[in-house]
């Protein structure tokens, strides 16, 4: 092969094994696998067979999902910790199946006695149903239909009749629990003056088109999946409680005082942070209304999100303001989103909050080609239930991060902000796929701290990480299931490599096949439930190219790149370069030869060469041309294990 570099022709070697090398069983050097073809699980397929989904990665011509309309209704006993709530749920079948049961999940029984869980978790007696009814009629517990039955965090109905396809079932839940401190450290209460609420209701399980009911019980560390729904949503909590929650708050001026109101709508139109309750505010009077019972009830709207979660703040600090998001429904205009941050007083790098949302949102708006698609977006202080973050529709839970630098505070933000986008928006399996959430929103984050922290190599860390737990040889493949990672390697397979891989194949791309390519899958699938297969599906069909062996190698493999340079021998035919692959994973070896005069040429060999099962390659630079230092990979694009073989120069002579 040749490759023309620099108007001078660069011959690289092709030094392969002797036998077929995708055959071969020796253990010799020279042999290496060759990345099998990716083959979709049989339910994938039927999908594919059924129309459901495209070999392209589109959804395919009849694809399907369901939906539900939530009417729920809560008490927040403050003084109690406790929280008593009511459901009503409308379920419709939009699948071509009849249901003879419906799943539910009942993620609060994390907490309730003897349920399984991946760690150890704070015991509050988990979920106490009061009522369950379907179609109108009340449901016993018990194994008769109709009737219902709860394991561990499940709750199965059997209705009255099947639900068949097109129909819809009411469904009526009422149920309490308590409020556990920290709630696998994703909500809770703290200090008696933030509650954090959420995965808090009956929720209806995914049935999707390609596994069915996804019945996975929550363990407590792999998070959600979670169909759309439509909500109405109520809350009743003392006066002097700022209540805030995923939707619109539909009724303002029964809940807010005055002066809030007043500096909300100010916030709304401002592009500066604007102080909505100020500790100024506090110390004057009430923020907000007063009722004759003591208790004010906030009323929330919020269509087309996969769930809802509030909080509950007092005498703590609100600041405001409004973020650009783009071209949200097409009439060729700016809209704006509210961006909102609650924090206490004691956090005082919370004062930056409202701003780095304000540019997160905007920027992420920017990267993914996907407005932010709702009014608000609020990140809520909870130092006492969580250290780091966690995200919600349009709400977040972050810790108050005293001791760090603002920069850290930043970047949590924008990666909880940046899981609006997936799995809020691009509805993923999180129980399954954790990497398909935290990998991608961990790329995502990475890409807007270039912006806002610009001259530095925010992909680095996440490279570095990755590198570290693969030179251990304790790794987990990232298409394991998330709740059976190796212990201690989530942080690996759902974050660090995942967001290395992505970086690795923009880099492996470029931008002009990898943003098209990216964005289609985003957009393809926003509002939707994707697999593993339709993103490899969408990447493969959108940059026209087959690129089965780099999902192969990097995400159901745990092998490594190692690229090295062998050896560098001036001869009377010019210099050869032998290059060598030491590891498994195949991709393309990028060179940079500075010669004396100091030019610097970049030859590369492909991937193909690997791919044909070689394990080292030789770049012959012309006569007359005297190379003095060849590096591979010199901007460290690919998360290469070893670095210190990438480097050769010329040892000086010693002077006579």
């Amino acid at each position: 092969m040749r490759a023309r570099q620099n108007g001078s022709l660069l011959v690289i070697g092709l030094l392969v094994p002797c036998a077929a090398p995708a055959r071969a069983q020796s253990n010799s050097p020279m042999v290496r696998p060759v990345p099998a073809p990716v083959v979709p699980p049989p339910e994938f397929a039927r999908a594919i067979a059924r129309g459901t989904r495209g070999v392209t990665g589109e959804p395919g011509p009849r694809y399907w999902q369901q939906y539900a309309r939530y009417r729920l209704r809560a008490r927040l006993d403050v003084a109690t910790k406790r929280l008593e709530g009511t459901a009503g749920i409308g379920y419709l079948n939009r699948s071509p199946d009849t249901l003879r049961t419906i799943a539910l999940h009942l993620h609060q029984n994390l907490h309730a006695p003897g349920v399984m869980r991946n760690e150890a978790q704070e015991v509050t007696g988990g979920v106490e149903l009061r009522s369950v009814s379907a179609g109108g009629r009340a449901l016993a517990p018990g194994t008769g239909t109709p009737g219902y039955a709860v394991d561990g965090t499940l709750l199965r109905l059997r209705p009255p009749a099947p639900l068949l396809p097109g129909d819809s079932v009411d469904l009526a839940i009422d149920w309490s629990f308590q409020v556990p401190q920290s709630g696998a450290g994703r909500m809770g209460w703290s200090r008696d003056d933030v509650f954090f609420i959420a995965y808090w209701y009956p929720h209806v399980a995914v049935y999707d088109d390609v596994v069915g009911w996804h019945t996975d019980p929550y363990l407590g560390s792999a998070e959600f999946y979670a169909g759309f729904g439509d909500y109405q949503v109520e809350i009743e909590a003392p006066d002097g409680w700022i209540v805030m929650g995923t939707g619109g708050l539909e009724n303002e001026a029964a809940v807010l005082a005055e002066p809030v109101r007043g500096r909300l709508r100010a916030a709304e139109r401002s592009d500066t942070v604007v102080g909505v309750i100020t500790p100024d505010l506090l110390r004057g009077g009430r923020v907000t209304a007063r009722s004759a019972t003591g208790w004010l009830t906030w009323r929330f709207a919020a269509e087309r999100v996969r769930d809802v979660a509030f909080s509950a703040t007092r005498g703590g600090l609100w600041d405001a303001t409004r973020t650009p998001v783009g071209d949200r429904d097409g009439d060729g205009n700016v809209d704006y989103a509210r961006v909102d941050a609650l924090y206490r007083a004691d956090a005082p790098l919370w004062r930056h909050a409202a701003g780095y949302a304000q540019h997160a949102i905007a920027a992420l708006s920017r990267f993914t080609a996907l407005p932010y698609p709702w009014p608000h977006m609020s990140a809520v202080e909870g130092a006492g239930i969580i250290g780091g973050g966690m995200e919600f529709p349009m709400m977040t839970l972050i810790g108050n991060y005293n001791g760090r630098s603002d920069s850290a505070l930043y970047y949590v933000v924008a990666h909880e902000l940046g899981h609006m986008w997936v799995p809020m928006t691009v509805s993923t399996d999180e129980r399954r796929y954790g990497w398909m959430d935290e990998g991608t929103t961990t790329f995502n984050e990475n890409q807007v701290r270039k912006e806002f922290f610009p001259g530095r190599n925010h992909d680095e860390g996440d490279q570095r990480e990755y590198v570290a737990a693969a030179r251990s040889g304790y790794e987990s493949e990232m298409m394991r299931w998330t709740d059976y990672l190796y212990p201690g390697q989530g942080g690996i397979a759902s974050y660090a490599k995942p967001a290395t891989t992505l970086a690795t194949l923009r880099a492996l791309l470029g931008d002009s096949l990898f943003l098209p390519a990216y964005r289609a899958y985003l957009s393809r699938w926003a509002f939707k439930h994707p697999k593993p297969w339709d993103f490899f599906h969408t990447v493969n069909h959108v940059t026209g190219r087959n690129l089965d062996w780099f999902w192969r190698s990097w995400y159901y493999e745990t092998w490594i790149l190692d690229h090295a340079v062998g050896a560098v021998e001036a001869g009377p035919a010019g210099t050869r370069i032998r290059v060598e692959d030491r590891g498994l994973v195949p991709m393309p070896a990028r060179l940079a030869v500075t010669l004396a005069s100091g030019e610097v040429r970049r030859p590369e060999v492909p991937v193909e060469h690997w791919l044909g099962g070689a394990r080292a390659a030789e770049v012959s630079i012309p006569v007359g041309l005297e190379v003095v230092r060849v590096e591979i990979d010199p901007e460290r694009a690919f998360p290469d294990v070893d670095r210190g073989n990438n480097l050769w120069e010329r040892t000086p002579s010693r002077p006579q």
